[in-house]
């Protein structure tokens, strides 16, 4: 049995979805101490303790500790099988919760990829939710770069869900995809076009209206245009969004701004442009987000492969100490913490 310390680098859930895809698909039993313990709320919170039953249930898993609030986790895989599934962060923790549904997509989409038939999944919770990727940055991010590799996966947004409320809906399906290529994207290449979404969830149009305005001044500031959306999103509760992607000819970048009570829509379309020009200064071809969740898909795939990251991030670093603990593979970061850098994977 691997043994795997939660409080290594980061010390966030990243380890426990890590650690459990991979366990899932090297059949690698694991058992994980110190679950999160640099956060304020240590332990596995609602999206978390929803992503490792959800783990459990495609691998057909023996658990220990899969509680609220739990510390330790033992994980002992057995056959990963596909079908048709629903995971609902409340229903986990049997009150409202706007936990993240891309966050559990995060813990078994790879896992699904080595399942023995096609998967159609419902996956209820916070759809756009802080500290964790919007819908649209998976489905126009995410999931474009994964297929390049040969994920066979699509989503599509029935409702939106926001803090605190969530009750937000996705639908996923994923076809089987036993074997992986590699990925290797050097420089970004020109940039194509910049387009996003800005949206309110049962507020007035005009933040969202604001929302937008505010993005276009700053990209204009820079002398780039943008193509944005004003959307009013279906969902049970109150919030706002901004999301930018950034269309390069190789590679891939999105932004996401939230909104919150007594922040000004304009800081909101302000935050996300600002991201998207941060990003585009660096020349380098994924936002650092995207480098870390593509890296055990790259440490999967068949060969080498080498892609060019704005920022190297410990979140970064954390996921490439959880892989090497399954798999040989050698795994090199070049550049320093907080600067842009190169992913290797020899």
């Amino acid at each position: 049995m691997i043994t795997i310390d939660g409080s290594y680098g980061e010390g966030g859930g990243q380890i426990v979805r890590t650690a459990l895809a991979l366990s899932s698909i090297t059949g690698k039993a694991v058992e994980i101490i110190n679950v999160r313990a640099n956060r304020q709320k240590p332990g596995l919170q609602p999206q978390h303790l929803t992503g490792v039953l959800a783990c459990a249930r495609i691998a057909k898993a023996e658990i220990e500790g899969a509680s609220l609030d739990s510390a330790r986790l033992v994980f002992s895989p057995g056959r990963i099988s596909g079908g048709k599934c629903a995971f609902d962060v409340e229903q986990t923790i049997g009150r409202g919760s706007a936990g993240s549904v891309a966050l559990v997509l995060q813990a078994i989409l790879l896992p699904l990829c080595r399942a023995d038939s096609p998967s159609h999944l419902i996956l209820r919770g916070g759809t756009h939710v802080s500290r964790s990727p919007s819908f649209e940055y998976l489905d126009q991010v995410f999931l474009p770069m994964v297929r390049t590799m040969g994920v066979q996966a699509g989503l599509d947004l029935v409702r939106w869900g926001f803090y605190p409320i969530g009750k937000g809906e996705v639908i996923a399906r994923i076809i089987p995809a036993p074997r992986l290529t590699t990925l290797r994207i050097e420089e970004p290449g020109a940039l194509k076009a910049i387009s996003g979404v800005s949206a309110v969830a049962n507020l007035p149009l005009s933040i969202a209206e604001r929302q937008k305005h505010a993005a276009l001044t700053l990209l204009k500031s820079a002398g780039l245009a943008g193509d944005i959306r004003v959307l009013s999103a279906p969902a049970v509760g109150r919030g706002t969004a901004c999301f930018l992607k950034a269309e390069v000819e190789h590679g891939a970048a999105g932004f996401c701004s939230l909104g919150a009570i007594g922040k000004r829509a304009e800081t909101v379309g302000h935050e996300a442009a600002q991201e998207c020009l941060d990003f585009l200064k660096t020349g380098t071809a994924v936002d650092k987000h995207l480098a870390d969740q593509l890296l055990p898909y790259l440490a999967l795939a068949e060969g080498p492969s080498s892609v060019t990251t704005e920022e190297v991030t410990t979140h970064l670093l954390t996921n490439r100490w959880v892989i090497t603990r399954f798999l040989e593979r050698e795994i090199r970061v070049e550049g320093a913490l907080g600067e842009r850098g190169r992913v290797i994977v020899a």
